[in-house]
């Protein structure tokens, strides 16, 4: 995990600007006390010079305030990071200030922090004293997942005097990448849990003849499926021998993403692609303490991103970082290309757990052919993004004309998609069609109930 956190990054202040000093906000205020002396000024002139002399005192302060203050090549600035940085999860970032003069200073200081992390740029008050260190802490809310880049760090610092002020600026360009919420697949620890013990039944069992691995030969019985007979070892013995198969140990379960523009509709603040991506990062986790080999492919009108199927620590390293970077595309995904390519790369029967959405058209979308077509050689679970304010409209009885509309459309379109997913169904594939705030649990209560049943 620590190797998710972005690194500390530091550097030398320096002069921000031709000029980089002004006056503080005491010189003017001992400025305007200045003007006093004009009220005795009207009867007595010779109160103007004292004015005078007042101001060229204030400003010899002022200098000197600014000589003795901390220049820019004494001071050193840090960022640092104390977490990984995930999607819609508050984090921290710590601003550090070395003083390696002889003088304390506070400052008022802006980070260049991208509009995706906050709407307005951190402000930052810190102080340091003499030879020292200070530190401060502002929290940013990541709103869009990949990479994105810091830019650098202003100050405006002064002395304790506050006569006088120094410009400064920390060339901190920094680029960090933003995961999947990893707080929220923690949450999924009694599934974790379910798919151990399941894995463990079935170690115990060892159920023959389910599964598709194989395991032995035996003689021909009566209820033996003929698909399960060995015609070669029938040939060599002259009598019928069945093949005896037993759960595999592990299968392979491939992780499917539509990033077509379907998936950039928000709900909540946050995009159905987000919803998708955490949901498969969740399964993942599953998937590996249930033995399972998990890979990864995420496409639009082109591959995206693709992990081959592996597990363990580093394996699941390589999945977020390519779940990070799925970004969802303005242009309908090209479906039959990822399922040409999944085709390719997976031969043998494995479980592809496919995420996207329906296009409300009068055609049958491309997804629901692909996946109609890869169920013949997979276990294929079509999982779809639920429209709750759709069934909200069938659920209730409209009042008017105008109501009786959207209703009418509202059930065209639920109907549609029962349709279409009734039809991938008789394929021999399973379905799911779930509001996107349910779909991690819902997509890992059907993987566990395909181990559970071994129906792959």
């Amino acid at each position: 995990m620590n190797r998710l956190v972005p690194p500390t990054i530091s550097a030398p202040a320096e002069r921000n600007g031709r000029l980089p000093l002004a006056f503080g906000r005491r010189f003017f205020l001992l400025l305007f006390l200045g003007l006093l002396w004009v009220v005795p000024a009207w009867r007595d002139p010779r109160f103007l010079y004292a004015m005078a002399l007042w101001d060229i005192v204030l400003l010899g302060i002022w200098a000197w305030d600014l000589i003795e203050m901390p220049k820019q090549s004494e001071l050193e600035l840090r960022r640092v990071w104390t977490e990984p940085l995930g999607l819609g999860k508050s984090s921290a970032i710590q601003i550090e200030v070395d003083n390696r003069s002889g003088w304390p200073m506070r400052a008022d200081g802006w980070d260049e922090a991208p509009s995706t992390f906050c709407r307005d740029l951190p402000t930052i008050k810190i102080s340091a004293p003499p030879r020292g260190t200070g530190a401060m802490t502002y929290f940013i809310d990541p709103r869009a997942r990949g990479d994105t880049t810091f830019g650098d760090l202003w100050l405006r610092y002064q002395s304790p005097l506050q006569i006088a002020e120094r410009w400064a600026r920390a060339r901190l360009a920094q680029k960090v990448r933003v995961y999947p919420n990893i707080e929220e697949t923690q949450k999924m620890r009694i599934y974790l849990i379910r798919s151990r013990q399941i894995e463990l039944e079935k170690r115990l069992k060892r159920q023959k003849g389910q599964g598709r691995e194989f395991e032995s030969l035996r003689d021909y019985r009566e209820g033996d499926e003929f698909r399960d007979i060995s015609w070669s070892a029938t040939a060599r013995r002259g009598k019928l021998i069945t093949k005896v198969h037993q759960i595999e140990r592990s299968q392979v379960v491939w992780l499917v993403l539509d990033a077509g523009r379907l998936l950039r509709t928000e709900v909540d603040g946050r995009t159905k692609l987000d919803y998708t991506v955490n949901a498969a990062l969740c399964l993942a986790q599953v998937a590996f303490y249930s033995g399972d080999r998990v890979a990864f492919l995420a496409y639009g009108r082109r591959p995206q991103q693709r992990v081959g199927a592996g597990r363990g620590v580093s394996h699941l390293r390589a999945l977020l970082e390519a779940m990070a970077q799925v970004r969802a595309e303005p242009y309908e995904a090209d479906h039959l290309l990822a399922a040409e390519q999944l085709l390719s790369l997976q031969s043998r029967r494995s479980l592809i757990v496919w995420l996207t959405d329906l296009a409300e058209t009068a055609a049958t979308p491309e997804v629901i052919e692909c996946a109609a077509k890869m169920a013949g050689r997979h276990l294929v679970v079509l999982a779809v993004m639920g429209q709750s304010e759709l069934r909200g409209l069938v659920s209730s009885s409209p009042e008017n004309a105008s109501e009786m509309y959207r209703y009418t459309a509202a059930l065209e379109i639920v109907q549609r998609r029962a349709i279409l997913l009734r039809r991938v169904r008789q394929q021999g594939a399973l379905t799911l069609e779930v509001d996107p705030r349910g779909l991690a649990t819902a997509l890992v209560n059907r993987y566990l109930e395909v181990k559970e049943r071994s129906l792959l």
